[in-house]
């Protein structure tokens, strides 16, 4: 009768604490409402064109790690066209990992977002909480792409995943 509540209780946790959509219902609104925060600083800064806000988004790592953050950078805002008319989540997933108390929470995350003059998609990898490896807090990915173009720039997430600012290649 123990193990049984033992097992009734882990269970339950485990279903509870799952950050995952269940009927279309999102169970852990915490990562919903930190992407919807970071989606407003990311458009913030294209906006306002302001290139230090949007390489203050980043983390350590990611910047460490990317090939050319400024050039990105302008890249985005000479691609990104128009004025905001309208953005939402199209999807999101994330992954947690603990370790001796310490949590990482990668978020990743799909936007439409709609301008005057174009419509977008985003992908975006964000360490949302990283106290195993406080460098990793931070964005680690922006990749933003014409919606038209969704077939052939994007593909799986594990794909998408660079460091940075993504630039087609010419």
């Amino acid at each position: 009768m123990i193990k049984k509540t033992v097992l009734l209780i882990f269970l339950t946790s485990a279903f509870i604490l799952t950050s995952c959509s269940f009927g279309g219902r999102i169970v852990y609104v915490g990562e919903e409402k930190a992407a919807k925060a970071r989606m407003k600083e990311i458009l913030a800064a294209i906006k306002d064109k302001d290139k230090e806000a949007m390489k203050a988004l980043f983390s350590k790592k990611a910047l460490d790690e990317a090939n050319d953050v400024d050039d990105g950078v302008d890249y985005l805002f000479d691609f990104f066209q128009g004025d905001v008319q309208s953005w939402e989540i199209d999807a999101w997933s994330s992954g947690e990992s603990i370790e001796r108390g310490k949590k990482s929470i990668m978020l990743r995350t799909w936007y439409i977002v709609t301008t005057d003059k174009e419509k977008y998609m985003f992908f975006v990898i964000d360490y949302i909480k990283d106290t195993m490896n406080p460098d990793n807090a931070g964005l680690y990915t922006l990749r933003v792409i014409k919606a038209e173009d969704e077939e052939t720039e994007f593909g799986y997430w594990q794909d998408m995943c660079i460091p940075g600012i993504y630039k087609p290649k010419q």
